[in-house]
């Protein structure tokens, strides 16, 4: 099992990156929640993995923060959500977030995740309540760091918007719904992550 990376970042298109450690290319998918806290391109940086096996791939699937992967790893676990449905989660609601909608049986919330129905949402409910009171604090409850407010700000406005609308496409929103989200939030300074995190965090 492959648990943990450190490399060069050499690209990164969401929710895919490639990392490059000591020449060898590793091909992994980040939530969005992880996605943010990625350095620029060609510098170092360091991921949690999981390594999800089937008949015709090797996904690896990787995380900024090791309670992120503590969460997928439950979210798989549970019947009917798949790596795909784990990484939407983890791309639409940070850690704390989903712990909080899962305690207080906010169905509501889970519910405007793609891929999350009703049904989805309750067998969440109830397949999670109070596993994370189990959980460490110190591995699990924690605040959310800030973005740097410093980012490189793309002239072309276009590229950043359709680079955002292809990544929401990705994690498994209708065309028509993930161009209405990145429109809603558009503005020329955003980059593509920041226009993806806006549309996400518009859209609960």
């Amino acid at each position: 099992m492959i648990g943990h990376l450190k490399g060069i970042l050499v690209e990164k298109q969401p929710p895919e990156i490639l990392l490059d450690v000591q020449g060898v290319g590793y091909e992994l998918m980040l939530p969005m929640t992880s996605f943010y806290d990625l350095p620029d391109i060609g510098q170092p940086t360091e991921v949690f993995t999981h390594l999800v096996v089937r008949e015709d791939a090797h996904l690896l699937f990787g995380f900024s923060h090791k309670q992120d992967r503590t969460l997928f790893r439950e979210l798989i676990k549970t019947n009917g959500v798949g790596p795909k449905l784990a990484l939407a989660i983890l791309s639409a609601m940070s850690v704390v977030d989903f712990a909080y909608a899962i305690e207080h049986e906010e169905l509501s919330k889970l519910v405007k995740i793609p891929g999350v129905g009703k049904k989805t949402a309750e067998r969440l409910l109830v397949e999670l309540k109070g596993k994370f009171k189990s959980i460490k604090q110190d591995n699990f409850f924690i605040e959310s760091s800030h973005l740097p407010i410093e980012q490189r700000v793309s002239s072309n406005v276009n590229i950043m918007i359709d680079d955002a609308v292809s990544a929401l496409i990705a994690l498994g929103y209708k065309a028509t719904d993930a161009e209405k989200m990145v429109n809603k939030v558009a503005k020329p300074e955003l980059t593509s992550e920041q226009l993806i995190r806006e549309a996400l965090k518009a859209s609960l």
